[in-house]
């Protein structure tokens, strides 16, 4: 039904879905317990921090597999030259996952205090470490990785770990961490009452990560402007064609990354949503608070659609030679795997949405140190 030009062009778009769907709902359960330590100051008060994300963590986190799993199929040599470049780091964020369900299920088991504490500093490097790991991966993107590939196409990784933890990269981590507490923030503004401490230390804490996602979010973007080497595709290149990485030509042009906004001038409506959420999400914390989500999740769909609007069509630009860089019309499945995936994510997506929204409406309510005393044994 589509031709193959067009399942490519689909296929990049679904992608991204998945990275912002991701972002926007396991985000905020992230955001939470990177200011576990820092909103809540008694035990009744994390808890309801904890409860706050409780009922859609786990389900939240199916995102992420799932965009592993679209990786896989849709982009077989992206998802070869990440997961054995960045062996490392996904190991890493791996491990701080697993610290969530462990620190969910275990923290109230016992009423000792040291216990209790451990458990919340475990949550709160399972939401830290991820979130920086994502944002370091993002800003490698953008100055290339040390990415090769032999006669055979086998990718092979010539860097190291402590590599990707350059200025740039910790930069993009900064304003991941910093965007990824507001979306925290606002959700613990949303789901508890506006006169609880834990409320009004949450919109401390919204004020400030939004001013430091502003201020690191413009700074990245101007040394990704001016400071690094991007790329551009030949213009010559027939994108429906099967083509292989070694065969398709690009070039190296200081300005690259700009210049699809040069070209589609419409996308710098993403950068502007990217701050004017930010800046709303600030002011709206001063007045309508239960709005503060919803402008960051703005601000996040902003922000991804800022850096893929930047990097389209690379999806792993290569630092080694422009040659090996990935892109989204050479490093695809076959025509067939793309439409049959087609045909899956059209009957199943909208079934999965409807019953994400089905079980945060029926999950819904706001929740204090009062509903935790009453309902102790069986609230996390």
């Amino acid at each position: 039904m589509w031709d193959y030009e067009t399942l490519k062009i689909i296929w990049w778009g679904l992608i991204a879905v998945l990275l912002i769907g991701f972002t926007l709902t396991d985000g905020f359960d992230l955001g939470a317990a990177i200011l576990l330590p820092w909103v809540a100051r008694t035990d009744d008060e994390r808890r309801v921090v904890i409860n706050a994300v409780a009922p859609h963590w786990d389900g939240n986190q199916v995102w992420l597999i799932t965009a592993g799993g679209a990786l896989f199929a849709a982009w077989p040599l992206v998802y070869a030259a990440a997961f054995s470049g960045f062996y490392l780091a996904m190991l890493l964020v791996l491990f701080a996952l697993f610290l969530r369900p462990v620190g969910f299920d275990y923290r109230s088991k016992l009423e000792n205090p040291h216990w209790r504490m451990s458990w919340d500093w475990a949550l709160f490097v399972g939401g830290l470490v991820p979130s920086i790991i994502f944002g370091v991966a993002f800003g490698n993107l953008f100055q290339g990785v040390p990415l090769a590939f032999d006669e055979f196409l086998r990718p092979s990784y010539q860097g190291g770990f402590w590599q990707l933890l350059n200025p740039l990269g910790l930069l993009v981590g900064l304003v991941s961490v910093s965007l990824i507490t507001l979306h925290g923030a606002g959700w613990l503004m949303l789901r508890t009452p506006k006169d609880s401490q834990v409320w009004q230390r949450s919109r401390f804490m919204a004020q400030g990560a939004a001013s430091l996602f502003m201020l690191t979010f413009i700074l990245s973007g101007l040394v990704v402007s001016f400071s690094t080497q991007g790329y551009q595709m030949a213009a010559d290149t027939n994108y429906g064609a099967t083509l292989t990485p070694l065969m398709t030509q690009i070039t190296a042009d200081n300005p690259g990354w700009l210049s699809n906004y040069a070209r589609y001038p419409w996308l710098i409506l993403a950068p502007a949503l990217g701050l004017g959420g930010a800046l709303l999400a600030g002011w709206l914390t001063r007045y309508a608070y239960g709005y503060v989500f919803l402008a960051s999740s703005i601000t996040i769909v902003g922000t991804l659609l800022t850096a893929g609007g930047a990097l389209f069509p690379f999806i792993m630009p290569s630092s080694l030679n422009p040659h090996f860089s990935l892109t989204m019309w050479d490093a695809v499945s076959s025509e067939m795997t793309l439409n049959i995936m087609t045909w899956v994510a059209i009957l199943f997506v909208p079934l999965v949405l409807s019953y994400s929204a089905w079980c945060y409406i029926k999950m819904w309510r706001r929740l204090s140190p009062a509903d935790i005393q009453a309902d102790a044994h069986s609230l996390y």
